[in-house]
């Protein structure tokens, strides 16, 4: 993620400073016209905000508070941002070791895969003070369509593990969906194709992401008979989809999941299905 990114920022008006573990992959920088450090510490001393982006927590630690870490030359007013998706306690905890330097830390992850940060089409949750989200935001408009101010440090994290929660249950149900078709005889890479078409026109799960809060809807609200409209028919397809799981022998707990948690979960409660109907698929 961190190349195509930078990539990105060799024409930013400051100049752009790289770093990595492995000389080489700064090469092709360098050819470009980017300034190349050996070190964290090194960055620091020419840059003032800085962007992070390493495995996991112990390597973001190393790299901002090690020996030849960030902190170690940072200068006052300096802006760490970390995109790497760390534990939002790890930000939380380095922004306060920085700000006894008079440095800011935010947690800005990103969303939007290698081809995202190669078409600058990412989303970054940065989490942090006012004051650093706007020394941020123009040059993270280089790598990104959409950059939000999700709170203060740590915020960014935790909207990013909320978002890959989505991601993931997602990727699990697209494969109980594939086990259905397969056992039903189908092309499950033409279901894939169908199902990439069809989410990119309706937006797929985050359609139903616009109310401000998760509390139940009263009915005299204008989102009762959408959300409503939306359960009955999840809650006939799902249904229907157990039916043909259960003749054709497939498992599809999370369709169960689904039938019994789609109502509730968008705030209009349980329509038209019958406790029955439940039991029969438990």
């Amino acid at each position: 993620m961190g190349a195509p990114m930078a990539k990105r920022l060799l024409d930013w008006p400051g100049g752009l400073v790289v770093c990595d573990a492995r000389p080489e992959a700064t090469e092709p920088f360098a050819a470009a016209g980017a300034r190349v450090a050996a070190a964290p510490a090194a960055v620091a001393a020419e840059a003032t905000v800085i962007s992070v982006t390493v495995l996991d927590d112990a390597q973001v630690r190393e790299v901002v508070t090690g020996p030849d870490g960030i902190l170690s030359t940072a200068r006052a007013g300096t802006v760490i941002a970390v995109h790497s998706t760390i534990s939002d306690v790890t930000a939380v905890e380095l922004a306060r070791t920085c700000a006894e330097a008079g440095v800011h830390l935010i947690d800005a992850p990103v969303s939007g895969g290698a081809p995202g940060a190669q078409q600058g089409r990412l989303a970054v949750m940065v989490g942090g003070p006012e004051e650093a989200f706007a020394a941020v935001r123009e040059p993270f408009g280089a790598f990104a369509e959409l950059v939000v101010h999700a709170g203060d440090v740590g915020a960014g994290t935790r909207m990013k593990l909320a978002r890959n929660l989505l991601h993931f249950i997602s990727f699990t149900a697209a494969t109980e969906a594939q086990r259905l078709a397969e056992a039903a005889g189908l092309d499950i890479r033409t279901l894939g194709k169908v199902v990439r078409h069809t989410d990119a026109i309706t937006g797929g799960a985050g359609a139903i992401m616009l109310r401000e809060t998760t509390a139940p809807v009263a009915e005299s609200d204008g989102w009762f008979s959408i959300l409503s409209h939306v359960r009955n028919l999840g809650e006939k397809d799902l249904a229907l989809a157990l039916d043909l799981g259960a003749r054709l022998g497939v498992d599809l707990p999370l369709a169960l999941r689904a039938l019994t948690g789609l109502g509730p979960g968008l705030g209009v409660g349980t329509g038209t299905i019958e406790e029955s109907t439940v039991k029969e698929h438990a």
